[in-house]
Formats: structure tokens, sequence, C-alpha cells
């Protein structure tokens, strides 16, 4: 069983470029290996997002969620959910 489903691999495969340089993956199986090696994480909200950073011990008092969301490191799934994906 997938640990990722294939809205958050696809998203994944075409927003990469925000995060990387040159792609890292080109196929849905290819993306969830790598999301496993990374050991991303799918939040439910922007709330999330942000207690994600505050427990990761990044400074997050007083930024706004635009801001946040903003971070290469995020990725917007578009139904409501986050990817973040620390390489």
């Amino acid at each position: 069983m997938r640990e990722y489903d294939d809205a958050v691999l696809e998203c994944f495969l075409d927003k990469q470029l925000q995060l990387f340089p040159e792609a890292v993956a080109e196929t849905l199986d290819e993306a969830e290996d790598f999301l496993e090696e990374c050991m991303a994480v799918v939040v439910d909200s922007v709330e999330d997002v942000i207690e994600y950073f505050d427990e990761a011990g990044m400074d997050v008092d007083g930024a706004m969620d635009d801001e946040i969301l903003e971070a290469d490191e995020v990725f917007d799934i578009g139904d409501g959910r986050y990817l973040i994906v620390e390489a």
C-alpha cells in the first residue's frame, strides 16, 4: 500500500523544481521513493504546516500564513492538504 496518494505524488512531480534545481523524480514510483526517503509529511491545513515548522524548531512567530506557504519546502496539493519536503 502506498504511503502517499496519487494527488500528493502528482503535485510533487509537477512542482518539484520549486525546491530542487533539477527533477529528482519522473514517475509516480520514483516520486514516492524520494518522498519516503526524505520522510516527507502530508498535513491537512495551514495550521498544521505552522505547527510542523514550530515543532521542528523553526521560528514561525509573527509569520503570516502566506509567508509560510511560500516556503520552497511546502507544496500545495490543491485539496486543502500540504506536502512538506525537507531535503
